[in-house]
């Protein structure tokens, strides 16, 4: 078995700030983004949102089976977390930087335009563990807050940093990105969100990308093909 490049036995609050440690930092990322998700959440009414929408929504049929692919994305995101933090802290610092420039940027978005889809199935078609789970997710997560999709920008970028990641196997690799193509999907078929907020993810990724990936993956790369 592959040995921990950090022993977290060793870890205490007030190491922090040491080199073994710091890249933990990042994660405070994730609190405020639930603080600024509660905060949207409870001060944005639906009432005024912009209603997100195109004729490709109509078309796209709620399926329930998806509901699996987008609980997976949670999932994935604690693997590969938990993962980078183990065996590559460098990673982990890339995929939490990638996390916190979408969190960062949809948040602003949300309180300047704030949106809401009205896509969700009024009843569902079928009662199944599936359709169960999805009405949970529905009375936990409004249909506020939705363009651009950070499932999908979330997706995105675990992707390209598994693709970077040098110790990860091909078919680890080429399940990662069947998984995040899946769940992109998932949030037209479940609908938690518009078609529209998928596409709006990708340019809010390609920032990311820039932002986390320019100097230390694309430039070197660019310079090398340019010799």
């Amino acid at each position: 078995m592959k040995k921990p490049v950090v022993d977290y036995r060793e870890f205490r609050l007030r190491r922090i700030n040491e080199p073994q440690f710091a890249h933990l930092k990042y994660l405070l990322g994730w609190v405020g983004y639930f603080i600024l998700f509660y905060l949207t959440e409870t001060f944005i009414p639906a009432e005024k949102c912009h209603p997100v929408w195109c004729p490709l929504d109509d078309l796209i049929p709620f399926c329930e089976v998806f509901a699996i692919a987008y609980v997976f994305w949670y999932v994935l995101i604690v693997i590969s977390l938990v993962y980078f933090a183990l065996y590559s802290p460098d990673s982990f610092k890339k995929l939490m930087s990638f996390i916190i420039v979408t969190q960062v940027v949809a948040m602003a978005i949300y309180i300047i335009y704030p949106t809401r889809q009205d896509l969700r199935p009024e009843t569902f078609p079928r009662d199944n563990i599936l359709t169960q789970v999805m009405g949970l997710i529905y009375s936990i997560d409004t249909n506020t807050g939705v363009c651009p999709s950070l499932h999908v920008a979330y997706s995105i970028g675990i992707a390209s940093t598994w693709l970077k990641y040098k110790d990860a196997s091909k078919p680890w690799k080429i399940f990662v990105v069947i998984a995040a193509v899946l769940i992109c999907l998932s949030v037209a078929f479940v609908k938690q969100h518009s078609v529209v907020d998928i596409f709006a993810a990708l340019p809010l990724c390609l920032l990311a990308e820039i932002i986390t990936f320019g100097k230390s993956y694309w430039q070197p790369k660019l310079r090398r093909r340019a010799t």
